[in-house]
């Protein structure tokens, strides 16, 4: 039991799993004004506005930098794990989506009504714009709460 109670209380677990938590929530909300249409299934799905990915790793990137202070050797490795999650999410991520886009629709036009033809997830990776709102997103919340 002291366990679950040490893990809740340890911030460098709780702002992130918060920022990811607001990142889901806010797409929902984004959808909800944007299409007016409420899709539960964002609050657990990747892509979309803002990226929860981003929102996670740079809250915890300022949560460990308000702790350790930015030139401590814990900070320059959260910061470079950001980096690498961000330009994932908006470049490779990105680019597989395009790819789920494109095979999708090959595969429905050349192969309709085949028993084979599961559609591709499309929605995996985030434009720059979406990377950054999860970035802003991480640093206030990692402010504000770390």
């Amino acid at each position: 039991m002291n366990f679950i109670t040490t893990i809740f209380q340890n911030k460098y677990i709780t702002v992130p799993a918060l920022a990811w938590f607001i990142a889901q929530s806010a797409k929902l909300v984004y959808s909800l004004i944007k299409f007016k249409k409420l899709d539960f299934r964002l609050l657990y799905g990747t892509g979309g506005m803002p990226s929860s990915h981003t929102g996670y790793v740079v809250s915890l990137c300022t949560v460990i930098g308000k702790s350790t202070g930015v030139d401590s050797a814990a900070f320059g490795l959260s910061f470079a794990f950001a980096l690498v999650v961000m330009i994932d999410a908006a470049g490779v991520r990105q680019a597989a989506g395009k790819h789920a886009r494109l095979l999708n629709t090959l595969m429905s036009t050349h192969f309709p009504g085949d028993a084979f033809n599961e559609r591709l997830k499309e929605l995996i990776g985030h434009k720059p714009l979406e990377v950054l709102i999860g970035a802003i997103l991480g640093v206030l919340t990692g402010a504000l709460l770390g």
